[in-house]
């Protein structure tokens, strides 16, 4: 392990932010169905003049994803890609172009000897630099997948993701485009942390047994555990993330999240759960596994 230290700690950032941009913009393609539904039935919600008299629109996974195809059209289901890649581009290349740097500063020459505390501090601070960064294409994104629940049959409010930008600061204000930035921040750097930190620690351990080695079902493994620990302790916070960005009748976070649990309960903080499950447990799968192998190309660490 020693004599990849300094091979790990020559690697430049830029080259680094380079892989894991295209890693992101890469998973994101892949999995964007997945995130659409998700949203859909996050958005979804029951008013106590409703409960009881409709029943939802939206039934599971796959029941969303083919709702949204039957009545939208196939191409709906990337709605948002174009942001959902800024997004990613500037997004994934930041939080994990900077993890690395990040974690050398925090536990200095014993780089590979970092701790889980040092980890987890390390990419929570990358996930909250890299989200003030990107919010603005976040919350595009979300606007844009809503668009189907949001407009009833009614012609888009936006016509691409251009337009979304200039509409949103005109008619809101500039400062509009970092609405929920405050659970964005608690999200991302929270989901960061379990990402990033659940990776390097998992891949570690997996290391250290017998038999495995750093190659493609070990970042498989690991690439899982990176996804299910990110939902499991992501969820309530993406819930009240989605429902702010994609609904502006809410006035602050506490207020959403007080309207979300008196009307529908402590559970609905985790609806979606599966969809968010098989979307960040693929998304992750994909992600690290194209990083991985963009840095073995480009970079040439084994």
């Amino acid at each position: 392990m020693a004599d990849l230290k300094p091979r790990m700690m020559d690697i430049p950032f830029f080259q680094t932010f380079l892989c894991s941009a295209f890693a992101a913009c890469f998973a994101e393609f892949c999995t964007i169905p997945l995130d659409i539904a998700k949203v859909r039935l996050q958005l979804q919600r029951i008013s106590p003049a409703a409960e009881g008299s409709n029943s939802p629109k939206y039934r599971g996974l796959l029941g969303t994803i083919l709702t949204i195809a039957r009545e939208e059209g196939l191409p709906s289901l990337w709605n948002g890609i174009v942001p959902g890649l800024h997004r990613q581009f500037l997004y994934g290349g930041l939080r994990i172009g900077l993890y690395g740097p990040v974690k050398y500063f925090l536990v200095g020459s014993d780089f590979e000897e970092a701790t889980l505390f040092q980890k987890i501090m390390a990419a929570m601070l990358t996930g909250a630099i890299a989200i003030i960064v990107a919010n603005p294409t976040d919350l595009v994104k979300v606007r844009l997948q809503a668009e189907g629940k949001l407009s009833g049959g009614v012609l888009s409010r936006y016509s691409g993701s251009l337009n979304a930008y200039i509409t949103i600061a005109k008619q809101e204000g500039l400062r509009a485009l970092w609405t929920g930035l405050g659970p964005n921040i608690a999200r991302n750097a929270t989901i960061n942390a379990a990402e990033l930190a659940s990776y390097d620690q998992i891949k570690q351990t997996i290391l250290k047994i017998p038999g495995f080695a750093d190659g493609i079902f070990t970042h498989l493994l690991a690439g899982l555990g990176a996804g299910l620990f990110a939902v499991c302790i992501g969820s309530p916070i993406d819930v009240v993330k989605s429902r702010m960005m994609g609904d502006s009748t809410y006035r602050s976070t506490v207020d959403c999240f007080m309207k979300t649990l008196g009307y529908e309960g402590i559970f609905s903080f985790y609806k979606g759960f599966f969809p968010n499950f098989v979307r960040l447990g693929s998304w992750n799968v994909i992600m690290f596994l194209t990083f991985e192998q963009a840095k073995k190309f480009l970079i040439g660490v084994p």
